[in-house]
């Protein structure tokens, strides 16, 4: 059988984090709400090759990769099509945070400025 004693250092410690994990957890919480807000608004994101992919905002993950759902291809015609875009319809896709060149969310000017911070 083992014996389990304490020692002076263990007197001091607390089951709370340290202040500076406390503070980056409040702000990240924030960082979440605000996300949440946007969640199944539309969006519309631009990527590195000239298309755009527009959709309900799903969710986006730690790398800053984003889910669209109902999502709709938008990319530039040849010049012999009459029509100066063309779209097709995709579903769910995932967006590569290495490929996404611009991102765009529809929501009032106000909605937009907090974005802004993220």
């Amino acid at each position: 059988m083992a014996d389990v004693t304490s020692t002076p250092d263990d007197s001091h410690r607390s089951s709370s984090p340290p202040p500076q994990e406390t503070a980056a957890a409040a702000g990240g919480s924030q960082h979440v709400e605000q996300l949440r807000k946007m969640l199944f608004r539309r969006m519309l994101v631009g990527v590195n090759d000239g298309r755009y992919f527009l959709g309900l905002f799903h969710c986006v993950d730690k790398q800053g990769n984003i889910l669209l759902q109902d999502a709709v291809e938008y990319r530039s015609a040849r010049h012999s099509s009459p029509s100066p875009t063309e779209q097709r319809s995709l579903g769910l896709i995932l967006i590569p945070a290495a490929c996404r060149s611009s991102c765009h969310v529809d929501c009032s000017v106000e909605g937009s400025m907090s974005l802004l911070s993220l």
